[in-house]
């Protein structure tokens, strides 16, 4: 039903909020209330408020993960360092970084995500259900072929022109 919100002041005032779904506002005289509906969800350690479904009203902001982007960024310098030949292997880069070297060999998947993928991250613009675990295939591997990444992970393909797999 509703929710009894008391507001602080010298005088104390109950105002009961009724329904649900849409923004509205109360006013009790000295203070007016603004009600937006928003989801409060888990995104790794965060909360994330997530506005409700709507016909399109306020355009939806970039939302950039700070920890995959850089997780991202580490995978491809360390790829860039075996190629160049500068370690020989996943193990000696785990030796030389002191890492464990299965978190390392996890983090070296990252580079076989589809570049449209590892593109959207940069950008801010991956769902939100797409987060760091998922990604570094701690629950299942995530496949090499990129249509099937992006089939697993809900997106949308990228135009035929770019697929290149």
């Amino acid at each position: 039903m509703g929710n009894a919100v008391k507001l602080k002041g010298s005088a104390r005032q109950v105002v009961t909020v009724e329904g649900a779904g849409q923004p509205r506002q109360h006013s009790t005289g000295v203070q007016r209330v603004t009600v937006v509906p928003l989801k409060i969800r888990r995104r790794h350690i965060r909360k994330v408020l997530t506005p409700p479904a709507g016909d399109g009203g306020a355009p939806t902001r970039s939302s950039f993960d700070l920890s995959m982007i850089k997780v991202l960024g580490k995978a491809f310098y360390w790829q860039r360092l075996m190629e160049s030949g500068e370690v020989s292997s996943t193990k000696e880069l785990a030796r030389q970084l002191k890492l464990d070297p299965g978190w390392v060999a996890e983090v070296l998947r990252l580079t076989l995500l589809a570049p449209d993928i590892v593109e959207a991250i940069f950008e801010g613009k991956q769902p939100r259900h797409l987060h760091l675990q998922l990604l570094r295939g701690r629950t299942d591997l995530l496949p090499r072929e990129w249509a099937r990444q992006r089939e697993i992970l809900g997106l949308t393909s990228p135009p035929s022109n770019s697929e290149c797999e």
